[in-house]
């Protein structure tokens, strides 16, 4: 399996506070099953930036590291790349790091309580430029989690969406699993991620995760979001089925039969 989002470099954002955790990460990675995990640091949230040569720097560095110590996985360059005005313009500038370093694929991290009136044009603008962004943990956003057809309108103008391995296990309650089957069932998520910051309930779960969305779904659309993870760090296209509106059910409704 590929995890597309952690936060495994050591000492650059709020993930591995240092080289033991990062290399704990890697074995429990390892351990899941994982041969490839995409760093994508924060960049540019408010707190953190973290350059693309500085990225690839702390990469090639764990990357070593992981190899001295027998562990049998391949860390790739990313970067979780919170929205601002000048992505395009970095992104055609070879300015920021798409998912993997080599592909098409952004991870566009929204704000944490709102999605910003912008984002529509700016994930056309993105396609226009040849980039298709990703957003991380949909869940989590408050206004998606108040209004989900928020996430609609972005994925039928083109963008992905990725759970957080841990909200679909459940271990961030029954609401945020609730809101992640619906998301799943309505097509509106294409990639599970662990956005792992360290071992244990922030850590990887992911292998949980596709137990669980085999249960909700089937083996065959447990396999496609594999194939997906793997399309996305070789920049290939993958398969993306048409989003559906998630439609409230009124209470009461029934009265208006009559």
């Amino acid at each position: 399996m590929i995890d597309i989002h952690t936060h495994i470099l050591p000492g650059v954002d709020d993930g591995a506070k240092d080289l033991a955790t990062a290399v704990a990460m890697a074995r429990e990675a390892e351990a899941e099953g994982i041969y490839a995990i995409v760093a994508t640091p924060h960049h540019r949230n408010g707190v953190y930036v973290n350059e693309r040569e500085d990225v690839e720097r702390a990469v090639d560095e764990l990357n070593k590291e992981l190899r001295w110590e027998g562990i049998n996985v391949r860390v790739l360059p990313g970067q979780e790349v919170h929205v601002y005005g000048e992505v395009v313009d970095d992104l055609r500038a070879g300015r920021l790091l798409t998912i993997g370093g080599g592909g098409k694929y952004v991870l566009l991290e929204l704000p944490h309580d709102h999605v910003p009136r912008f984002a529509d044009q700016l994930v056309y603008d993105l396609a226009v430029a040849g980039f298709v962004p990703v957003i991380p943990h949909p869940e989590r956003n408050r206004q998606i989690r108040e209004e989900p057809n928020h996430l609609y309108q972005l994925v039928k103008r083109g963008a992905l969406a990725q759970l957080t391995a841990a909200s679909v296990a459940g271990l961030f309650g029954k609401e945020v699993q609730k809101l992640c089957r619906q998301l799943v069932e309505h097509q509106l998520v294409h990639l599970i991620a662990s956005d792992a910051h360290g071992p244990g309930k922030r850590g990887v779960h992911i292998a949980e995760a596709y137990e669980v969305l085999r249960a909700w779904t089937d083996d065959e659309t447990a396999e496609t979001f594999l194939q997906n993870a793997a399309a996305v760090v070789e920049g290939r296209d993958l398969y993306v089925p048409e989003p559906q509106k998630i439609v409230k059910r009124r209470l009461f409704g029934w009265f208006a039969k009559g």
